[in-house]
């Protein structure tokens, strides 16, 4: 009797990965590097969902793999393994877009922050929980406030509850992208740019002072505050913004002014 080649044995292997029911073969199975072995496995129709899990918490499988895996009779009834798919970075689009319908809003919250997930397919999981928004209970959106990304949490800045409000500004994935993007918008309530200007955290950003002074619904005690430490020339620029009120512009280019007659009194430095 001839000893097998190679490609026998591993034909050989991937035939046995395909048919076996033994549990012990299958665990041992899952340990497989060889492609081909992989692909018979993922064809077996003895997978338990622990085995497939198993499988997609692996990211060095082939795209081939996990386009098979995802066909497994498993998967159409097991929510926990439809979301593993979803997470893993090699599922192909058209796998992953259609089960994300049915995932809920924590758990595409999970897809939206897992690092190695393609940026189109965490961009589609936040749309899919923006939709969602609307209908949410309140206890949903303070934590999702707390816990979402910063494009999430800054959507929820919509509505002048300051429970919520906060947990937003708290929210660590927020970004000063994102709240300039809240202070641009037209018919935001006062309170949620009363407790920006507040904040120890975001007051302090150049480019938010710059757009709270520019916004009419800033405390005024707030915009005092905050101009001795910008620059001459962009209070200048605010000025020119007609949505201004009067009242603060004639104030900026007074404070302005002063400054500036400021810095010619002082003499120059000795050499």
């Amino acid at each position: 009797m001839r000893d097998l080649s190679p490609r026998e044995l591993l034909e050989q292997r991937a035939e046995l990965a395909e048919a076996t029911s033994s549990r012990r073969e299958i665990e041992t199975l899952c340990k497989e590097t060889a492609k081909e072995v992989l692909l018979g496995l993922a064809r077996n129709p003895h997978l338990q969902e622990r085995d497939l899990l198993r499988l997609l918490a692996r990211k060095d499988l082939a795209h081939e793999v996990v386009r098979e895996l995802a066909l497994h009779k498993e998967v159409r009834r097991n929510y926990t393994v439809q979301l593993a798919l979803v997470r893993h970075p090699k599922t192909p689009r058209l796998v992953s877009v259609p089960l994300m319908k049915f995932l809920y809003v924590f758990d595409l919250l999970r897809v939206a922050q897992t690092p190695a997930v393609p940026t189109d397919i965490k961009m589609l999981a936040e749309e899919t929980i923006l939709k969602k928004m609307e209908g949410m209970p309140r206890g949903e959106k303070i934590s999702l406030a707390r816990r979402g990304t910063g494009r999430l949490a800054a959507s929820l800045l919509a509505e002048p509850d300051l429970e919520l409000i906060r947990a937003v500004l708290d929210n660590p994935s927020l970004t000063e992208g994102n709240l300039l993007k809240v202070l641009s918008r037209d018919g935001l309530p006062a309170v949620i740019v009363e407790q920006v200007a507040q904040h120890e955290r975001w007051s302090h950003h150049y480019h938010l002072r710059l757009a709270l002074i520019r916004n009419p619904l800033t405390p005024f005690c707030r915009v005092l505050a905050f101009l001795p430490d910008l620059a001459i020339t962009d209070l200048r620029d605010i000025c020119l913004d007609h949505r201004m009120p009067d009242s603060v512009r004639k104030y900026i280019e007074a404070h302005c002014a002063a400054r500036l007659n400021k810095q010619r009194q002082i003499p120059p430095a000795s050499v």
